[in-house]
């Protein structure tokens, strides 16, 4: 059996809860194997958070509503908003969802988004690139748009993969037969170049789509050999944990679970009758690290041994993890009315492993 090498079981209350978001709570599990980690509130307050990114010592949290909080611990935390060509709709699971910082950040100020807009009477999403400029992010240039929407299942994780392309995960907008129409934009995981173009070598002939049959996928990742991994909702439970190859169908809605059927993929892992709503992943060391929603925790495997652990259960729903230089960070997510909030949530936490 493979040794658990990370923290574990109990935390201690070491130090109150702040009201403000200056002064940190931290918690430290008891030691294990050695080892000993604590959990640390870095800033409170937050608004229905979806995404983590980090440039140097400063966070990037997207808001559901259309902000983007900055946070350093030089600076603490600043509100700023997001000012798009169409308006961010804020209804069920849409908003200000996915984002990353561009590869030349440092000099262009620049990032990718995706948001929920309405047009024609329709929700649809889309992914832009916003620029920084005097506190306020500003729409510059248009990805991609016209992506399906609904009030559920809009996917939205945006990442660049080791490949130096961009990869977008969307939802199946409520209509499941259209995760297998390859002219359909939903229920699928999308590839492209940093411009918004086809990349020549998408497995499907001028055609953004990576792979299909997906239900709601909202966590991306990749090995350090460049492996990729995808966390996806399941129906009625059956969340899944997919190891994701270019061209793959991965089968919703026409097998879940252990299914099988010819040309179709089964998820490495799923979680059976247990319900998850696993959302942000990331891996370290072959270990891939799960924020889930409903499961109301931060979990962990081994991507060889594929046996799940609860890191911590104690701050309600986990909406995103982000691992950097050895540190793990993760963004409590009980604002958006689905959750039971702490007078100070939502919450960006770091998890030191000493």
């Amino acid at each position: 059996m493979y040794k658990l090498l990370l923290l574990f079981l109990t935390l201690i209350l070491v130090a109150g809860c702040s009201s403000n978001n200056e002064s940190p709570e931290t918690k430290t599990p008891e030691k294990n194997n050695g080892k000993r980690s604590e959990i640390e509130v870095l800033t409170a307050n937050l608004n229905s958070p979806w995404d983590i990114e980090i440039a140097g010592d400063t966070f990037f949290i997207t808001e559901r509503e259309g902000n983007i909080v900055t946070w350093s611990a030089e600076s603490k935390q600043k509100r700023q908003q997001v000012i798009t060509e169409k308006a961010i709709h804020q209804q069920g699971e849409g908003g200000l969802l996915g984002f990353q910082l561009r590869p030349d950040f440092a000099e262009t100020k620049e990032a990718y988004v995706y948001h929920t807009y309405r047009q024609d009477g329709t929700t649809k999403n889309r992914v832009i690139v916003i620029r920084l400029e005097d506190g306020q992010w500003r729409e510059v240039d248009v990805i991609i748009e016209g992506i399906p929407g609904s009030s559920f299942h809009n996917g939205g994780r945006i990442k660049i993969g080791p490949d130096n392309k961009l990869y977008i995960t969307t939802g199946d907008a409520s209509d499941q037969r259209a995760a297998q129409q390859l002219g359909s934009l939903a229920g699928k995981i999308l590839r492209m170049n940093l411009d918004g173009s086809i990349p020549e070598d998408n497995p499907f002939e001028n055609s953004y789509v990576y792979t299909l049959g997906h239900r709601n996928p909202q966590g991306i990742a990749w090995t350090e050999n460049g492996e990729m991994y995808a966390s996806e909702h399941g129906s009625n439970a059956h969340d899944e944990i997919n190891k994701i190859e270019a061209g793959s169908n991965y089968g919703w809605p026409v097998i879940k679970g252990d299914e099988e059927q010819e040309g179709m993929v089964t998820p490495i892992f799923h979680t059976g009758t247990d319900t998850w709503a696993p959302s942000g992943v990331a891996i370290e060391n072959n270990r891939l690290y799960i924020s889930s929603l409903r499961g109301q925790a931060l979990r962990t495997m081994d991507l060889n041994e594929l046996e799940p652990m609860v890191m911590t259960d104690e701050y309600g729903r986990i909406r995103d993890v982000t691992i950097e230089n050895g540190d793990i960070y993760f963004i409590n997510n009980n604002t958006d009315g689905r959750g039971s909030p702490a007078a100070d949530d939502d919450r960006l936490f770091k998890v030191t492993n000493q």
